[in-house]
């Protein structure tokens, strides 16, 4: 096997050791910013653990949320940009409960529609046919709740290459 493939296996199998050692129960907030750099959202939940987003938008198909425990530890590090979370999105959630469960959209990608009073919220990720797709927030205008969601593969040209 190629050198490379393996190490980026190792990389992409390896869970938190493709984040620079960052180690479950060991590391702390230091050490995920000294690796992760500062996040893009931060937030406190009602025990006391620390959440963390980490958008890899516009073009990468990733948003790693940290959990850190109460005393500051690293509990784990998951991409939030999947089926299983965006099966969290329910018509009636509010704003920040989207940002809490899948992270923050990129922002150029937010678009308004005054006819409808529809507001969308969009993220690119990999599809479970690893095919770059598109998960849209739709949101009441007025009341800033969700309405609905749609999930749309993105549109390849004539090169046909979607694979993630």
């Amino acid at each position: 096997m190629d050198r490379r493939l393996a190490a980026f296996l190792v990389l992409v199998l390896g869970g938190c050791t493709a984040f620079g050692g960052l180690t479950p129960g060991k590391s702390d907030l230091a050490d995920v910013e000294r690796t992760m750099g500062a996040p893009a959202l931060s937030w406190r939940d009602d025990q006391e653990r620390t959440h963390l987003a980490y958008p890899h938008g516009p073009m990468g198909y990733q948003t790693w949320m940290v959990l850190l425990d109460p005393a500051g530890r690293l509990e784990r590090i998951e991409n939030a940009l999947d089926e299983d979370h965006f099966a969290l999105i329910k018509p009636g959630m509010t704003q920040e409960q989207v940002l809490h469960a899948i992270g923050p959209s990129y922002a150029p990608w937010t678009v308004y529609y005054p006819a409808r009073d529809e507001l969308a919220w969009e993220w690119r990720y990999c599809d479970v046919w690893q095919e770059a797709s598109r998960f849209d927030v739709l949101f009441d205008g007025t009341r800033q709740t969700v309405r609905s969601t749609l999930r749309l593969p993105e549109l390849c040209g004539r090169a046909g290459n979607c694979a993630c």
